[in-house]
């Protein structure tokens, strides 16, 4: 599960040299096998395969680590990171890397990372979003609404804020929980509070309870290959301080035209987190669950996968795995469909 977490900023190096930890996963003696293993990072935020392969896993406190198909690295702040807080990572064109990270965004073009920061306060340095869309524009999602990036600086783009009739969360009001294109080139905003937002380059479409979601509180948003959008929500009476309390309606939505439905039948998916939807290279869209495991919908029907992490990260590689972080480490699901936990040693293959 995603979590507020309050960070000090601290002075961010411009140009810092990048060295690289090294574990070694292709040898495991007798000695280790009987040790218990080390998880990739107590939280595993989020899941990336670059465009040689190598595949990137952020971590909350662990930096990033990636995988180059031999070795296991982790980069950190001794190495040039801002913050060890990494929820995500991109890559442009050219093959530089983006990272979004609790105290600004960093990149990296594999040697050095450059450090930016977004605002002058905390929240618009504690990214949840990248995306360079087809458009070639740098958005950026934080804690503090969305920005836009030109290269040099940070320019503040104002989305409205819909009237509803539910309650706010104040600590998370501003927060940009997703930021996705479409087939047509509209861009959405998934919002904490304010439901899902499509901004089409002129005018700004609100979705919310009243149109039939679960919950105000969105948390990803994904578009099949119909051209359907589904829509994954949190349980806003989850903040409430009282534990008896944290009771409500929120999961999946699917979007067909005019028309949101639920899916009543499926556990998880309406009194529930969802925190990631994804659609693989054969269409299929998997919705994680932060209780139930994770969903894979082929077009006609769910098949439930038990996996047992509070799943915040989802990506699938190009060998046909699905890759699978949370609240308990890393997680993978092969071609044949079994789940395995993948630790610092592996298994890999």
């Amino acid at each position: 599960m995603k979590l507020i977490i309050l960070l000090t900023l601290s002075i961010l190096s411009i140009s810092c040299n990048s060295q690289e930890k090294k574990v070694n996963t292709n040898k495991v003696s007798e000695s280790d096998k009987v040790e218990i293993e080390s998880q990739i990072g107590e939280y595993v935020t989020s899941i990336f395969e670059d465009s040689k392969g190598n595949l990137w896993f952020g971590t909350n406190g662990n930096g990033i680590a990636r995988y180059d198909g031999g070795k296991l690295y982790y980069f950190t702040t001794k190495d040039g990171l801002p913050s060890d807080r990494v929820t995500g990572i991109i890559e442009d064109s050219n093959g530089t890397f983006w990272l979004k990270t609790g105290e600004g965004v960093s990149k990296y073009n594999g040697k050095n990372f450059t450090n930016y920061l977004v605002g002058k306060d905390i929240n618009s340095n504690m990214i949840s979003n990248l995306l360079i869309d087809s458009k070639n524009v740098f958005w950026v999602g934080t804690w503090n609404g969305v920005f836009k990036f030109d290269g040099e600086k940070f320019h503040p783009f104002s989305v409205p804020y819909p009237k509803v009739d539910t309650k706010i969360n104040e600590d998370t009001k501003y927060w940009i929980s997703g930021i996705s294109e479409d087939a047509k080139g509209n861009i959405w905003f998934a919002r904490d509070s304010y439901g899902a937002c499509k901004y089409d380059g002129n005018s700004f479409t609100h979705f919310l309870i009243k149109d039939g979601l679960l919950s105000n509180y969105v948390t990803d948003i994904e578009f099949d290959k119909d051209g359907s959008v589904w829509v994954g929500t949190r349980v806003a009476e989850r903040d409430d301080p009282a534990p008896e309390k944290r009771f409500g309606k929120g999961g999946v939505n699917k979007m067909m035209g005019n028309e949101i439905v639920s899916f009543p039948e499926i556990k998880g998916f309406n009194d529930g987190d969802v925190y990631e939807i994804y659609r693989d290279k054969s269409e299929n869209i998997w919705i994680s669950t932060v209780r139930n495991g994770v969903y894979r919908y082929d077009g006609k029907e769910f098949k439930h996968y038990e996996v047992p992490i509070s799943i915040m990260g989802m990506r699938g590689d190009r060998k046909g795995n699905l890759w699978l972080g949370g609240a308990g480490g890393l997680y993978r699901i092969n071609q044949h469909g079994e789940v395995i936990n993948v630790t610092q040693k592996g298994p890999w293959k």
